[in-house]
């Protein structure tokens, strides 16, 4: 299973991001491995406003027709907000969001390693990325 980050959708559907190339190659090829893929709500929410701002409606469009459908979106609970924000306090890092910290908290709990991301912080915290964007 691996863990579909805001940073890997805006560069799915920005042909002007740096990592837009990588980005595509990779979502096919997890696509093509059956691996089973997951996000949280938030992601979602900051995905779409990203989306939005930057690229317009169509981007936040194809987000929930195309890249949402083939994914199970987790909600987040109370416990694990909580432990987000515990985290993002403690860390006192002006650049880690809430949204990492929600992110690393439900890949903890299921257990994950591999995160489709283009954000460091995800190897900060000991996670990998997929083989395809090593």
């Amino acid at each position: 299973m691996t863990f579909i980050d805001t940073s890997a959708v805006y560069a799915i559907l920005d042909r002007n991001d740096a990592n837009h190339e990588a980005a595509k190659s990779c979502w096919f090829a997890l696509l093509d491995s059956g691996d089973l893929l997951f996000t949280t709500n938030y992601v979602v929410v900051e995905s779409c406003v990203l989306a939005q701002s930057r690229l317009g409606l169509a981007a936040v469009r194809a987000i929930h027709e195309e890249l949402l459908p083939v994914m199970e979106v987790v909600w987040v609970d109370e416990a694990t907000h909580s432990l987000a924000m515990a985290a993002l306090l403690a860390a006192q890092r002006r650049r880690l969001s809430l949204v990492d910290c929600v992110s690393f908290a439900a890949m903890r709990r299921r257990g994950l390693q591999s995160a489709f991301a283009f954000d460091q912080h995800f190897i900060e915290e000991g996670f990998e990325f997929p083989i395809e964007m090593k």
